[in-house]
């Protein structure tokens, strides 16, 4: 409202265009006029750039043969970026194109784009359809209901900001603005940015993957000209083409990070079971990762193969030989080649070599506090990442189900969190999801709710967004796998429902959840118990079950044939689940098979603005 009339704005952004409506009421009038800005890193802002630097030249504009006007930024560093825009009556219609290394190519990808749409109403007709069909693929309701809200808005957060095929996610998301991170960080930010996408079932946001898969030229540019007959790495990090420099072992370089990245995509191949996602992408970068840590194993005086210095992300001293973060990085490496070649029934030269590894690794360091950081090297200062417990989680070589390790896990997790100062909110959620892991929800909620907490030192914003030095989108994303983690858990080769609601939440109700296996998790808990579930398969992958339910139980395929199944004991079931079919599974009579909301309490206060 202003002193001559209204003005009502309605925007949104569709398949790579900008439209926005503007309707004027009283004696307000709409133009549209654009201004561009001057072509500057946005982490000039953090820094004086670097000695001799050149900045890009000035923009040019343009108008094509249709009214269509153009504005276009060449880059010093190669490529171009054109923004191209058209006005109808007092709609805009804008969009952006970038090319690298052409100078010409984003002009005519920006036309394309504009090209495709004919007017606001047809955009904005195409979008609304877009997210109905979206959100309708999982459903989640629990009784904690501004909880709940964010944990939604979450989903909206990463739909907006990924699609497979597009550019992997920056740390900022797609939210612009002043940072001193303009670019994709691979020793956390990126693995935390796309756990969610699994649970919540949609696969189609994993920009990841496929960013891993196109650029595979340059993981292997990425390592030194001496390794790049066999090895692939990348740097902490990066552009979108995932181009940055990775340093050598021995000389406390970071050097796991690709492998990192890619248990992210093996987890994308475990909820879907697309062979093609292992045979093109997995195994072969994988391959080339591990390939990079074997130039530096050497045998020591103990029959053991080491790992000379590297650095353990984030934490603040000189990096120690056999850091954790890198020995559970390569056995789950190891691991995982070994297990892929024979799912893609490939005789590798290299499977003796893999296998000496997992035999021959020198075990974790440890110390009367748990997991240390490495060799020599104790956990002694608070520290915000979770690098030297990676193989609790995420990767469960480490793991509950091993009882022998339950009180390592216990007294590392404590030790992490003992020691405080450096503490970030995903030092919060990743500690949630670790009691999650034991079956401890109400512990896990306890550290969630710390993100959420206003008197720690960088809580969770008023909007759902989460910021440091700058704004990164990867905590609050992790947030939300963390009450996945509560919720339905699928490592190991079991699905896991309710493994750790936390006890104040009588209610939960699951619809559509994603598994390992490709399995489809549907299940309602009422009252503190589970009164069914209902599973699934879109692969016909083996089915085991730790359902939480007691008494006699009821197993019947979609047809009401009892499936064939058989007690592995501590509450865990088999069952016989064909690709393509459907499991009932309950206790007692037959409940109300309905998915519905649960009832909540007072939603608190919204998030955003008032």
């Amino acid at each position: 409202t202003t002193t001559a009339g209204t003005l009502t704005l309605s925007v949104l952004v569709h398949d790579e265009v900008l439209a926005a409506r503007v309707l004027a009421g009283g004696g307000e009038r709409v133009s549209w006029t654009f201004h561009p800005e001057e072509a500057v890193s946005p982490r000039h802002i953090s820094e004086a750039p670097p000695a001799g630097y050149t900045a890009n030249p000035p923009w040019t504009t343009r108008t094509a043969a249709d009214g269509t006007e153009q504005v276009l930024q060449p880059l010093t560093g190669g490529g171009q970026t054109a923004t191209a825009y058209r006005r109808t009556g007092d709609d805009l219609l804008l969009s952006v194109g970038h090319s690298s290394p052409s100078g010409t190519a984003a002009e005519a990808a920006s036309l394309r784009n504009l090209g495709r749409v004919a007017s606001y109403n047809a955009l904005r007709r195409r979008h609304l359809r877009w997210w109905h069909a979206f959100y309708r693929k999982s459903f989640v309701s629990f009784p904690d209901r501004r909880l709940q809200s964010f944990h939604w808005i979450q989903l909206y957060k990463v739909a907006s900001a990924s699609r497979a095929g597009g550019p992997v996610m920056a740390t900022s998301g797609p939210w612009l603005e002043p940072t001193p991170w303009p670019a994709v960080w691979w020793n956390l930010n990126v693995q935390l940015e796309y756990w969610l996408i699994h649970g919540f079932n949609h696969p189609e946001l994993d920009a990841l993957a496929t960013t891993l898969r196109q650029s595979q030229e340059q993981l292997i540019a990425n390592v030194p000209a001496a390794y790049r007959a066999d090895s692939s790495g990348i740097g902490r990090s990066s552009d979108m083409f995932a181009d940055r420099g990775v340093g050598v072992p021995g000389s406390g370089a970071e050097t796991g990070d690709l492998t990192w990245a890619l248990h992210n995509v093996w987890l994308s191949y475990r909820h879907s079971m697309d062979k093609a996602l292992l045979r093109d992408t997995i195994f072969p970068v994988l391959r080339r990762a591990i390939n990079y840590y074997l130039h530096f194993l050497t045998p020591g005086s103990d029959g053991r193969l080491h790992l000379p210095s590297t650095l353990s992300p984030e934490y603040p001293v000189v990096p120690p030989q056999d850091t954790n973060y890198d020995l559970a990085l390569l056995r789950w490496g190891c691991r995982t080649l070994i297990e892929s070649a024979e799912l893609l029934d490939i005789d590798d030269e290299l499977m003796p070599r893999w296998q000496e590894v997992l035999a021959r690794l020198t075990p974790y360091p440890v110390d009367d506090n748990g997991f240390m950081i490495g060799a020599d090297t104790p956990y002694a200062q608070s520290h915000r990442h979770y690098s030297h417990l990676l193989m609790v989680y995420p990767l469960y070589l480490v793991n509950w189900d091993q009882p022998g390790s339950r009180d390592l896990i216990a007294k590392s997790v404590a030790r992490w969190h003992a020691l405080t100062g450096a503490h970030r909110g995903y030092s919060y959620t990743g500690a949630a999801s670790m009691y999650a892991m034991t079956g401890d929800g109400d512990t896990a909620i306890t550290y969630l709710r710390k993100f959420f907490d206003p008197t720690t030192r960088f809580p969770c914003r008023a909007n759902t967004h989460y910021t440091e030095a700058g704004p990164v989108i990867e905590t609050p994303l992790s947030a939300s796998q963390s009450l996945h983690d509560m919720f339905c858990q699928s490592w190991g080769g079991t699905v896991r429902v309710f493994p750790a609601v936390p006890s104040a939440w009588a209610d939960v109700t699951l619809h559509n959840f994603r598994a390992q296996g490709a399995f489809l998790v549907s299940a309602v808990r009422k009252a503190g118990t589970t009164r069914f579930i209902r599973i699934r398969s879109l692969a016909g992958e083996p089915l085991k079950l730790r359902h939480g339910l007691s008494g006699t139980l009821t197993v019947l395929l979609d047809d009401g044939t009892p499936a064939r199944t058989q007690d592995l004991g501590d509450g865990t079931l088999a069952i016989d689940l064909p690709r393509g079919r459907e499991v009932l599974v309950h206790s007692g009579v037959r409940p109300e098979l309905v998915i519905a909301p649960v009832a909540g309490g007072e939603p608190g206060p919204a998030w955003g603005l008032p």
